[in-house]
């Protein structure tokens, strides 16, 4: 799962950065019509870039929780001034620093960017070996290391099944719980090979690595990925404005499940197939803009592989419901 960037090539400056979706959210953002807007995944501040070119009135918070994204954010408020304001925080806090009714649009890209992965010291890529890190905000929680040394088997399992849908995480998990104490779950390199071979090694001509899945999964866990996104999907959602859009770029099936159903509940649909609720039950207060999921196109796929995983879903508010 990655957050709309491209591929790093040696360190972050090196980094070009692509921003997933950019003419798709820009065309039901409108930006050029002026507004206020966020963007809660900042990253590189490539779509934030774009929303503030778009309109010379418009403005825009951005919200980060990885330290070096400020650091690239002091760039944008020298170009930009007074129009552009950092918020050195995880965007499900986004209530302590908006209002209700504040933002014409609201963009969250979710994931991670190539700035993070290209960075060895964050222990994102089993491709730099470093010590195993993998938190977003390296200044708050337990790092994925402490995690595969301590967590309980149930929450291994969570992680490598659930989360990184990882069909032999019998044999990953149980690899994890015998190479405790070992020092091999300490470093990115270790512990990627150490999955690779629990799930029979890396083969010829495969199409991604062995240990992607497993990694994916702890990232999520460990970051409590799945959580945060729901809890900023209403809180996002009460920041707009009526006729404001929200739009979500997500790379998991899980974070796309999170978001389809919240989005078809705000518009009065059922949330999934087994949802039994009465039409007298549901409230609807805002409407998709698409019933289904936007893809990248297949030019971008080409100059970006990245994005590939990528759909954009779209929410537009209609009125304030009273129960967010």
């Amino acid at each position: 799962m990655y957050c709309g960037a491209v591929e790093f090539v040696c360190s972050p400056s090196a980094v070009s950065h692509i921003p997933v979706l950019l003419d798709e959210c820009m065309g039901f953002l409108r930006p050029e019509q002026g507004g206020a807007f966020a963007d809660l995944t900042f990253g590189g501040g490539g779509h934030s870039r774009k929303i503030l070119d778009a309109n010379e009135e418009n403005v825009l918070m951005a919200m980060d929780c990885d330290p070096d994204a400020g650091k690239r954010a002091e760039e944008m408020a020298l170009k930009y001034g007074d129009r552009f304001r950092f918020v050195d925080s995880a965007f499900q806090n986004l209530d302590r620093s908006s209002s209700p009714e504040e933002f014409d649009g609201i963009l969250l890209d979710l994931g991670i960017s190539s700035f993070q992965l290209s960075q060895a010291s964050k222990g994102f890529s089993f491709r730099l070996d470093a010590p195993i890190d993998m938190r977003l905000d390296p200044r708050e929680g337990m790092s994925a290391a402490e995690f595969l040394e301590t967590a309980s088997r149930e929450s291994l399992v969570r992680a490598v099944r659930d989360y990184g849908e990882e069909k032999r995480w019998f044999k990953v998990v149980n690899a994890i719980l015998d190479a405790r104490g070992t020092g091999e779950l300490q470093r990115t390199l270790s512990a990627a090979n150490l999955v690779a071979k629990a799930v029979g090694g890396v083969r010829a001509r495969q199409r991604i690595h062995p240990a992607t899945k497993t990694f994916q999964g702890i990232r999520i866990a460990i970051n409590g990925e799945l959580e945060s996104l729901a809890t900023v999907l209403p809180k996002a959602f009460h920041s707009l404005k009526v006729g404001g859009v929200l739009a979500v770029i997500s790379f998991h099936s899980l974070e796309d499940r999170i978001v389809k159903r919240f989005m078809r509940k705000m518009s009065g649909r059922p949330e999934h197939r087994g949802d039994k609720s009465f039409m007298d039950e549901r409230v609807c207060v805002a409407e998709m803009i698409k019933s289904k999921a936007i893809f990248p196109s297949k030019n971008e796929v080409l100059s970006n592989p990245k994005s590939r995983s990528a759909r954009l879903r779209l929410l537009r508010k209609k009125s304030s419901p009273r129960f967010l």
